[in-house]
């Protein structure tokens, strides 16, 4: 407490001193202005009034669990009040947080700061126990004793927790059964203990008390794991025991074994994995004699016994016991799903579900989870076999002979026993169907009977699926119109108008539509007056009639046309029409216009002359008379016979040379001819008898020219009469032009509706009776050919198989229209070519091999085979391989595949090959097929282990306990077998330190680690096969790093928690301070100390040497700046987790005489009077020396413009007074003085008064 009080009264006088003068200096104001700041704030509430407070409102410390009485807490910051009034006496309490009463607060002052310290109390049974409590938060009051001043603040206190709990064991007894079959590496079991510390002290290992080979046990886990072989016939149980070791403790020297734990491992050679059930279901042929519903594979995956499958059985879903089980192969646990009789598909629609269930012959037996597996209906599951159409609808020509193509049936899809029938029946004698292809075609003529539709049943060859076949016979015109009447005869005046209806004729014809639609014509070859209406049949006039110049009977033929197609029928009648004479023509003078001379005397009754008229008709006979010129008489005509007389004489008339002029007509009752003229003429004398002349009108000529006309017209009417059945006679028969060929060549892949070859055939007949029709009446067995049986065309029905009929005999028959119908045929050859429609096929759908990975280049493997059943170039197989592959090559010509490159089973354990057989097709597209071989390499025991990674690197603590597994190691040989089995071996095992397990790899400590010893091991692993005849072996490296463990028990402490130093201000940079010294009882790099400076008002000022904790200077100090600083020194060891203390460092700058004196003013005007006594005061000079210890020491002298000493100055005080000598201002008004000021250390300071 001493120190303590002397510290504050120096504080004190330093600043009474500040404040003895009159004009304070700065720093003293800012003290007095603190103090009133904080007397103004006294009573406000929270940590106290401004200036009197806790560092930090919070405070964070630490101190170990189990701590002697009068322990301190650790904190990392300075806990307390900085003191801004040195007379304040502060009390620490702890008001709140320490219930049980384990803390006591107490107060240290240094210098200018308050420490608050907490400890633990003594003289208390109870003791710190973190499990209990780990923390505390305690109250803290600071008040100052005699004012009224408080501060309060927290500080959390964390119990640390020490090593005082070891690890347990829960439960103490463990037990386990494994196969004898477990793997390595497996884990088997874990053992669990638990330690109620925490960190590094609540951490342990386990492991084994004594050596154990099979087992290892994770250090920190505790799982226990399978690291050998085991052998059920050498022993079937182990008992383990497990310790556990608490790491903390074993540093501190004690070994640290809490409990153990005993691990009793029980070895069965047990029925461990039941018996799986792996089903791939397969749709059979309808046609498989013994068919395969599924395929079953059954695998165990237990060893001997345990893994046989002793039995797979049908449990449930096969009522009828229909199905049965049989097993392929001798070592496969293969089983094939077939039928034991004829399944009822009919009763199970949608198949059956049978339930399998397969045992093994362990002990005891396991039976598979049972498997249902879907036996699915093929009848319903597969497309079922139908005709394409229920019903078909097809239509032909009634013409139709034997042989046409009617239509073609077919199932789908298509069995290969196919056989086609028709159902009997009327209708089916009429058709023929070719049983392989469906093919329906004419039997018999079909016109014979007249029927609209034919229907056909066709069947399959079992008969249980059946089609209909309709066909609908197309109207052909097949029938002849008929006349109702057998001849027509008419009777019609000549005089009848033109367009006059003469007769209607009328016929009728079966057929239908157009080939039923019948129009009317007149068949001659003569031009006729008469037509007939088309389509009514009314025969008409179209000409004048003339009986006289036209025949008296016409006889025609009216012919009635139908309108059928590609010819009409037609039929004729005789049409007789007779012509009635009529009244119609004038009789005609032969001659007209007759003159002559007759003589005067010309005797009376005398023949002048005689007129001739015709009548055409004949009808009655020609009358004569005079119209005129004889009204004296002379003359008398002859009504008659037209003969002209002299009636009465010349002589007695007076006419002397007279002329009469006659007008006479003839008349045949009705007609009168023109009149003609007669001039005669009297003469005197003797007349010619030829003396009358008349004009010729050749009446007669043209008469008989008519009648003759006439005649021809019925001459040439009855010629036609000879040619009246020249259409209706089917006369000549069909003929084969002379171009139809013997044979013709045709490619087998000619498509569906090619043409082939046209026949040309020709009948001489005309219409019908001339129409050709063709068929093929035999030899299309393979239905693949059709004629058109209009043109003659052959063409492709349906595609050709040359493999299968490469020669065909077609009988070609041609029909004609006629009645009878007449007929005719010829044989052709067609000669199938081979065309390139048939791709290579192999001999097997796969290939398989087996051959050694050691195999040479060379070396034949396999053959493979391919044939075509084309010919020639087009069945000329070549092979190649289409898989990218460099180890393999096939002779292109003989199939022989061969090693081409070297084998790597290890690299490549199969190849899937595909291999291509192609035609040598030169004219079309080649045609290939595709084959898989499957080349399986057996292996040669040719790699050595390799290891997995090619080196190993691990970190080990040191601390790890013997038997601990520090590395599994692991190798990749991919050999079979014996070559594949890998044992282990240490090259070097640092003198038995590490040890390896032949079996697993697994690396552990046989000894010990020591960090400080050695930190680095290289070990060299073999690892090894058992290949045979030679073993292979390969070298690893296993680098093993030690990772030192924190052994940093201690940490390093100083003496004090705080020290004191000082240093002169004008000290040099790096001038020594103090030296603070901290101890570490650990040994090694853990008790090395380390120093260093983190925190406090000196950090940048200071230095510290790290290894000597020496402090020096690192800056220019001066006291009149900063009088004192704090440094937090840090005391670190060297451990892998550093442990550290602090150590509060208060260092004072001492003062040195390094400022000169000041006075208040650098110039002074005082006044004074003259004449003025002796001692009269003039000025107080004042002077401050900011070194604290000078200000006691100032000195003063006037050092010039006192010449004639009229002044003199106090040394100690500085005030000046006048002297004896008498001042006098008009001598001297101003006097000039100079004052000096002088420290202890010889500064001073100039003034002048």
């Amino acid at each position: 407490m001493s120190v303590r009080r002397g510290w504050k009264y120096d504080v004190m006088d330093i600043i009474m001193g500040y404040c003895a003068g009159t004009r304070p200096p700065p720093s003293c104001l800012i003290l007095l202005l603190l103090k009133l700041l904080a007397t103004v704030s006294q009573g406000l509430p929270g940590t106290g009034p401004l200036g009197f407070h806790f560092t930090h409102s919070i405070y964070n410390a630490s101190v170990y669990e189990n701590s002697a009485a009068r322990t301190y807490v650790n904190s990392q910051s300075r806990m307390g009040i900085t003191l801004i009034d040195l007379s304040w006496d502060i009390k620490y309490r702890i008001v709140s947080g320490d219930e049980e009463g384990f803390f006591k607060a107490e107060e240290v002052i240094i210098a200018d700061f308050c420490f608050l310290r907490i400890r633990t109390k003594g003289g208390n049974s109870a003791i710190l126990n973190r499990e209990i409590q780990d923390n505390y938060l305690l109250i803290i009051k600071g008040s100052v004793r005699g004012e009224d001043l408080e501060a309060w603040t927290k500080v959390n206190i964390q119990v640390l927790d020490m090593n005082d709990l070891r690890p347990l064991f829960s439960p103490t007894t463990y037990s386990v059964t494994i196969a004898e079959s477990t793997p390595l590496r497996t884990s088997v079991a874990q053992v669990t203990a638990t330690d109620a510390d925490i960190g590094s002290n609540g951490e342990f290992y386990y492991y084994f008390k004594s050596k154990v080979d099979l087992f290892s046990v994770h250090p920190t886990s505790g799982v226990i794991s399978l690291s050998g072989r085991l052998n059920y016939d050498e022993k079937n149980r182990y008992d383990l025991e497990i310790l556990a070791v608490d790491r903390g403790m074993k540093l501190y020297g004690n070994n640290g074994v809490s409990s153990t734990a005993k691990l009793y491992v029980h070895i069965e050679r047990i029925n461990e994995h039941a018996p799986t059930i792996h089903v791939v279901t397969h749709v059979p042929f309808s046609l498989e004699h013994e068919p395969t519903y599924a395929v079953v594979m059954v695998d165990d995956l237990d060893e001997g016994a345990n893994g046989e499958i002793d039995s797979v059985s049908i449990v449930a879903g096969d009522p009828l016991d229909q199905f049965f089980l049989s097993k392929e192969g001798k070592w496969m646990n293969e089983y094939k799903i077939k039928e034991r009789k004829q399944v009822d598909w009919e009763s199970f629609p949608y198949g059956y579900n049978l339930t399998l269930q397969a045992k093994d012959k362990g002990s005891p037996q396991k039976f598979s989870a049972i498997k249902i597996v879907h036996i699915a209906n093929p009848q319903r599951d597969t497309v079922p076999v139908q005709f394409e159409k229920e019903v078909y609808h097809v239509s032909i020509s009634e013409f139709s002979p034997p042989g046409v193509v009617v239509a073609i049936v077919k199932l789908n899809p298509e069995p290969l026993d196919v056989e086609y029938k028709l159902s009997p029946g009327e209708d089916a004698e009429y058709f023929k169907i070719n049983p392989r292809s469906g093919l329906i075609v004419t039997a018999q003529p079909l016109n014979t009977i007249k029927k609209e539709v034919y229907k056909l049943g066709v069947t399959s060859k079992e008969g249980d699926l059946k089609a209909q076949v309709t066909i609908g016979i197309e109207d052909a015109n097949d029938h002849t119109p008929e006349f109702q009447q057998l001849l027509y005869d008419a009777f019609v005046n000549e005089s009848v108008p033109v367009g006059t209806s003469v007769l209607t004729v009328s016929a009728s014809d079966k057929d239908k539509g157009e080939n039923g639609y019948i129009t009317y014509s007149i068949a001659s070859l003569n031009l006729l007056p008469f037509a007939i209406n088309q389509f009514t049949g009314v025969i008409s006039t179209t000409d004048e009639l003339d009986f006289e110049s036209c025949p008296e009977n016409y006889r025609f033929i009216v012919r009635a046309s139908d309108w059928g197609s590609p010819y009409r029928h037609e039929s004729e009648v005789n049409v007789t029409i007779r012509i009635g004479n009529v009244n119609d023509n004038s009789p005609l003078f032969e001659k007209v216009a007759c003159q002559g001379v007759i003589s005067y005397d010309f005797p009376v009754g005398g023949h002048i002359t005689a007129v001739s008229a015709i009548d055409i008709d004949e009808l009655e006979l020609v009358k004569y008379k005079i119209i005129s010129g004889n009204e004296l008489g002379f003359f008398y005509l002859n009504p008659d016979s037209g003969v002209l007389q002299l009636k009465k004489s010349l002589m007695n008339s007076g006419i002397k040379n007279g002329n009469f002029g006659l007008r006479i007509t003839a008349t045949d009752g009705e007609n009168f001819a023109d009149p003609m003229s007669v001039n005669i003429s009297v003469l005197h004398g003797k007349v010619s008898s030829k003396s009358f002349s008349c004009r010729e009108t050749r009446v007669a000529q043209k008469l008989a020219e008519k009648l003759l006309i006439k005649a021809k017209a019925n001459g040439k009417l009855n010629l036609e009469d000879g040619f009246l059945d020249f259409y209706s006679v089917n006369r000549q028969g069909p003929h084969f032009d002379k171009s139809f060929p013997s044979d013709v060549a045709v490619k087998e892949d000619l498509p569906v509706g090619a043409n082939i070859l046209k026949i040309k055939a020709y009948d001489s007949d005309s219409g019908f009776n001339g129409k050709v029709l063709f068929t093929i009446s035999d030899g299309n067995t393979d239905s693949c050919f059709n004629i058109d049986m209009e043109t003659g065309q052959l063409k492709v029905l349906m595609p050709m198989d040359r493999e299968q009929t490469d020669l065909y005999l077609l009988n070609i028959t041609i029909y004609d229209l006629g009645k009878p119908q007449k007929s005719s045929w010829r044989l052709l050859t067609i000669n199938v070519e081979d065309a390139n429609d048939n791709s290579p096929i192999f001999l097997q759908d796969s290939y398989s091999v087996n051959i050694l990975e050691s195999s040479s280049i060379g070396t034949e493997i396999i053959q493979v085979e391919a044939r075509d059943k084309d010919l020639g170039s087009n069945g000329e197989v070549t092979y190649s391989v289409l898989s990218d592959t460099q180890q393999f090559a096939i002779n292109s010509s003989t199939g022989i595949v061969y090693v081409a490159d070297q084998l790597d089973r290890e690299s490549k354990a199969n190849y899937s090959l595909k291999i291509e057989a192609r035609d040598k097709s030169e004219s079309s597209h080649q045609l290939f097929s595709v084959v898989t071989l499957k080349v399986f390499l057996d292996d040669v025991n040719d790699c050595s282990p390799a290891f997995i990674p090619s080196s190993y690197s691990v970190k080990v603590l040191e601390d790890l306990p013997v038997g601990t597994v520090i590395a599994w190691l692991e190798t990749y040989d991919p050999d079979l077998g014996l070559g594949g089995q890998v044992r282990y071996s240490l090259v070097n095992d640092y003198n038995g330190r590490f040890e390896i397990d032949k079996a697993s790899g697994a690396i552990r400590l046989s000894k010990e680690l020591d960090y400080e010893k050695q930190q680095f091991y290289n070990l060299t692993v073999r690892a090894k096969d058992k290949g045979r005849p030679v073993s292979l072996s390969s070298l690893s490296f296993v680098e093993v790093e030690v990772v030192d463990v924190n052994e940093n028990l201690h940490t390093p402490y100083f003496p004090d928690f705080a020290v004191v130093g000082s240093v002169k201000e004008n000290s040099r940079i790096g001038t020594s301070v103090l030296q603070v010294t901290a101890r570490d009882e650990d040994s090694g790099r853990d008790g090395e100390i380390q120093y260093s400076i983190r925190d406090g008002s000196g950090l940048g000022r200071f230095n510290i040497d790290d290894e000597s904790g020496v402090i020096t200077t690192a800056d220019i100090l001066d006291r009149e700046t900063t009088g004192s600083y704090w440094l937090t020194v840090y005391a670190t060891d060297r451990g892998v987790v550093p442990l550290y203390s602090t150590l509060e460092v208060y260092i004072e700058i001492e003062d040195v005489n390094d400022n000169a004196p000041l006075t208040s003013e650098p110039i002074y005007y005082p006044v004074v009077m003259e004449n003025s006594p002796k001692d009269v005061s003039v000025i107080q000079i004042q002077a401050e020396d900011p070194d604290s210890s000078s200000n006691e020491k100032l000195t003063y002298r006037i050092t010039s413009g006192n010449p004639q000493n009229f002044f003199t100055i106090n040394v100690k005080t500085g005030l000046i007074t006048t002297t004896s000598r008498k001042l006098d201002r008009e001598q001297q008004a101003e006097h000039f003085l100079e004052e000096t000021s002088v420290g202890p250390q010889k500064r001073w300071k100039y003034t002048r008064a």
